[in-house]
């Protein structure tokens, strides 16, 4: 597909980085001649450097070729412009990032309709939503979800002296009195979709797919249950801050932020709801940590602009016995640094929108068989989970699973038919309308068929 990118910043470099790995055809957008260069030294993709609202700009680009126009400049009235004249001169989609609040709670339904918006983008919003799962799963480093969350994926980290350490796959599930799959296993380097003779070692971080009805039991079963706690400590007001704190109050949690800035503390303390306490100070001081209580919260949450900052605090909290901590951490280096040295749980905005937009190229790929609705990257970026919905012509329909002649490393991992949630067996048969859990760690999945020899 023809896809233009219109701002070239962090989570554009993201986009495309994710974009060219799918092999679609990238143009780029951005008025900054040195960030231009800089992605066209990157990336093997083609850039212009001008106003993305220029319709000479757009023309250049060709953007009446274009398949999808993603606009994600830091200006929101940019993005909705620029998507406007892309969706006029030809574009057939477009995805324009809204990161200002009052647009989403206030008349965003009208500003999509009259704009032609495709889909409405807001890191700070789904990056928020995400840290909720989190939180409401604080056993499990990662979670996500499928079909409408009636399948779970969490992720865990196997400890030693655990019912998860050393035991095989196969006696995993005849200990367990709940029906699971053992989606992917990273152990150092290496990523795997494991046999039923895989043993689980320490160290290990494994994905599991199981029934949303069913996770408590599950964990409760491999003696990985955590309380789930009240109270939750964010360092930093940030917009996703704000969203996170909103979620929380609004399902019964107690939220205190600890936010530098006194005007954006204020700001902050004026918009969020009873249940949400504004300090205004310097998070990075551990006095003012000890004094506001992080030995008793039951999470932190550092979410300040800068990553060296999040993976330092993020530390000092696990140091403090915090019994969830998760840091939001963007540059994948630093992830993957802060991971080896022992912090589990970090989220990445720009990772998360990358997600969400391959996710919505795929699905407008035009396969005869399947549609992809949902996909998620795991065990850093060396997996994939991908939910195709089954259409009338897919050639695996009416095959049992152990008919099927899958590739190495790839699970079929649930199914969902109707009302009904299935962690499939071997005798298992794909139908119309299904939608279709599929686990990869080697290939790119585009169409249910792709899983096939």
């Amino acid at each position: 597909m023809k896809i233009i990118i219109a701002g070239c910043g962090k989570v554009g470099k993201a986009i495309i980085e994710s974009m060219t790995e799918d092999n679609h055809d990238i143009t780029a957008i951005d008025n900054d001649p040195e960030v231009i260069e800089t992605v066209t030294n990157t990336f093997d993709v083609m850039a212009v450097c001008g106003s993305a609202t220029s319709r000479e700009m757009l023309l250049s680009a060709r953007v009446n070729k274009a398949d999808l126009f993603i606009a994600v400049t830091q200006s929101d009235e940019v993005n909705m412009l620029s998507c406007f004249l892309a969706r006029r001169m030809g574009a057939k989609h477009t995805i324009a990032r809204i990161r200002e609040a009052n647009y989403n709670e206030d008349g965003l339904n009208f500003i999509i309709k009259e704009l032609d918006l495709s889909m409405p983008l807001n890191p700070e919003r789904t990056t928020a939503e995400t840290l909720f799962d989190w939180l409401k799963l604080p056993s499990a480093v990662g979670v996500d979800n499928f079909a409408g969350k009636k399948l779970q994926m969490p992720e865990m980290i196997v400890r030693e002296g655990t019912p998860l350490c050393n035991v095989s796959v196969m006696d995993l599930r005849k200990k367990v009195p709940v029906q699971f799959v053992v989606c992917a296993v990273q152990r150092g380097a290496t990523v795997i979709v494991p046999t039923g003779a895989f043993v689980l070692k320490a160290g290990d971080r494994v994905a599991f797919m199981l029934k949303l009805t069913e996770t408590h039991r599950f964990l409760k079963s491999i003696g990985a249950v955590k309380k789930q706690g009240r109270g939750v400590m964010i360092l930093g007001g940030s917009t996703t801050a704000y969203y996170l704190a909103k979620l929380l109050v609004a399902n019964g949690f107690y939220v205190k932020i600890i936010e530098r800035d006194e005007e954006r503390c204020a700001e902050l303390a004026e918009k969020l709801p009873a249940g949400a306490t504004l300090i205004h100070g310097d998070g990075m001081n551990h006095d003012l940590l000890m004094e506001e209580g992080i030995q008793s919260t039951d999470a932190f949450v550092a979410l300040t602009g800068t990553d060296e900052e999040n993976i330092l605090i993020s530390f000092y909290a696990a140091s403090q016995s915090v019994p969830k901590v998760i840091a939001k951490v963007n540059q994948p280096e630093l992830a993957d640094l802060s991971e080896k040295l022992g912090l589990d749980s970090i989220v990445s905005p720009r990772k998360l929108v990358a997600d969400a937009l391959t996710r919505y190229a795929r699905a407008l790929n035009d396969t005869p068989g399947s549609k992809v609705e949902t996909m998620y990257s795991l065990m850093d970026d060396n997996a994939e989970a991908l939910e195709f919905k089954v259409l009338s012509d897919c050639k695996l329909i009416g095959k049992t699973l152990k008919e099927l002649q899958l590739k190495s490393n790839i699970i079929i991992a649930g199914i969902i038919r109707g009302k009904e949630t299935i962690i499939p067996s071997g005798d298992d048969v794909i139908t119309e309308g299904d939608s279709v859990i599929v686990i990869s760690t080697d290939a790119r999945l585009y169409d249910l068929s792709d899983i096939l020899r």
